[in-house]
């Protein structure tokens, strides 16, 4: 038998999000048990794809429509698990290939989920907060059919938070004519939300990043971190990295780059851009060019962005010894084998970003238990999962002297597969 082949509809020269997947499995499948090499298919289609109408009524009493999405990738380990973005530049490709992370990352940390992903193409900028609710939630109502506590737990992602999550749960509820708090993760506290969810994605990529520091001999005390992206991700991997002693000298969001050799005042830097709505002229600091960034002098570089970031055209200029994927597919195929034969080391997404996902199963259990764990119990349960999962994906690389995304995918990817072949097919 022949190794699974890439599909003939790909087109190497399509680098979109989801045929950077693709490429991932294709470059994956070859190593995987031939019993398994039947199933691969299996990832390369998702179980199914919803497109939705969002209309809704302005506060201008105009009616405006929107586009959403949501898609589950595979659902052989468990209910599809996934977030809900708005963003204007959300398209169907995206969502599928973040889905289909979401497979791998579930996997790789050995959560019972599947993937799956959501999103609404909006810029939630031009919105009023009563628009945003009304997107919100006539966007829950036209994918209720596949949402569910048991079928598809919808999470935050860029752009939509706790507020969000409130009104998907609210609006689902309504429909069940019953509160039903397990429908979504990411939620206030009040309403089921799990201590320590804020943090977890930023708590994670540190994690993974200490624990690979360690393996490289780098003293994370005194080394030097620039992060692009200063949400909820970037903020917090910037905050723990800083309180382990390194210096953040560098961070980038889309009003610009700033950089502070000595470090900067993250605490400095959040009250500005919060008086601001800008970085740019943050105490302390120097404003750079936006391609400036990539080469800035650094022992950890945090893209914790957008998907692609990373790419021919900028590869070249990275000096960082280890790259933490705080974003999802933030490296393109092209740059990682730039930066591969230059032996700089990738942290892959599907490990690196998986905190938040580990503590929404965490919230998912308390919501179904009634029962909540502490701050403490949360980020010591966090600590245990990734830096298992992460060994796991140490050993194997070294095993079979293979990158660290590919043994990842590997363990990812055997495991959801297996599942498939031991349910084999109905009818």
């Amino acid at each position: 038998m022949n190794a699974p082949q890439l599909p003939s509809y790909i087109s190497r020269e399509n680098v979109g999000p989801w045929h950077i997947f693709l490429q991932q499995v294709e470059q994956v499948a070859p190593l995987l048990e031939r019993r398994l090499w039947p199933w691969v298919e299996t990832l390369r289609r998702p179980k199914r794809s919803l497109i939705v109408d969002v209309p809704i009524r302005l506060d201008s009493g105009e009616v405006a429509h929107f586009e959403g999405y949501r898609v589950h990738h595979n659902t052989s380990r468990g209910p599809g698990k996934g977030g809900v973005r708005f963003h204007q530049d959300v398209t169907l490709s995206e969502v599928m290939a973040l889905a289909g992370w979401m497979t791998i990352k579930n996997a790789v940390v050995n959560v019972p989920f599947g993937g799956a992903k959501g999103g609404i193409r909006v810029d939630p900028r031009q919105l009023s907060l009563a628009e945003l609710e009304r997107v919100t939630r006539r966007y829950t109502s036209e994918i209720s059919a596949m949402i569910g506590p048991d079928k598809d737990i919808p999470a935050p992602d860029m752009n939509t938070n706790a507020q969000v999550m409130a009104w998907m749960m609210d609006t689902y509820s309504m429909g069940e004519g019953r509160t039903v708090t397990g429908v979504v993760t990411g939620k206030p506290l009040s309403l089921g939300g799990s201590l320590g969810r804020l943090d977890a994605t930023g708590r994670g990529v540190f994690v993974v990043a200490r624990d690979a520091a360690r393996r490289l001999g780098i003293p994370v005390a005194g080394a030097r971190v620039a992060v692009q992206g200063f949400g909820n991700v970037g903020e917090a991997a910037a905050r723990l990295f800083a309180r382990a002693g390194a210096r953040v000298v560098a961070v980038q969001d889309v009003s610009g780059t700033v950089y502070c050799d000595a470090g900067l005042d993250l605490e400095d830097l959040r009250r500005h851009r919060a008086a601001t709505g800008s970085l740019i002229d943050a105490p302390g600091s120097i404003a750079l060019e936006q391609e400036a960034f990539w080469g800035v002098p650094c022992d950890f570089l945090v893209p914790a962005a957008l998907e692609a970031q990373i790419n021919k055209h900028n590869a070249a200029a990275i000096s960082a010894r280890v790259i933490v994927e705080g974003a999802n597919g933030p490296t393109t195929p092209e740059a990682e084998a730039i930066l591969g034969e230059r032996q700089v080391l990738i942290v892959p997404d599907v490990i690196a970003n998986a905190g938040g996902v580990t503590v929404s199963y965490f919230e998912w259990v308390q919501d179904f238990s009634s029962f909540f764990w502490s701050e403490e119990e949360i980020n010591q349960r966090l600590e245990r999962i990734m830096g298992e999962a992460f060994a796991a994906i140490w050993q194997l690389a070294e095993e079979r002297r293979l990158p660290l995304r590919t043994a990842a995918f590997v363990i990812a990817c055997s495991r959801v597969l297996e599942a498939r072949a031991i349910r084999g097919l109905y009818p």
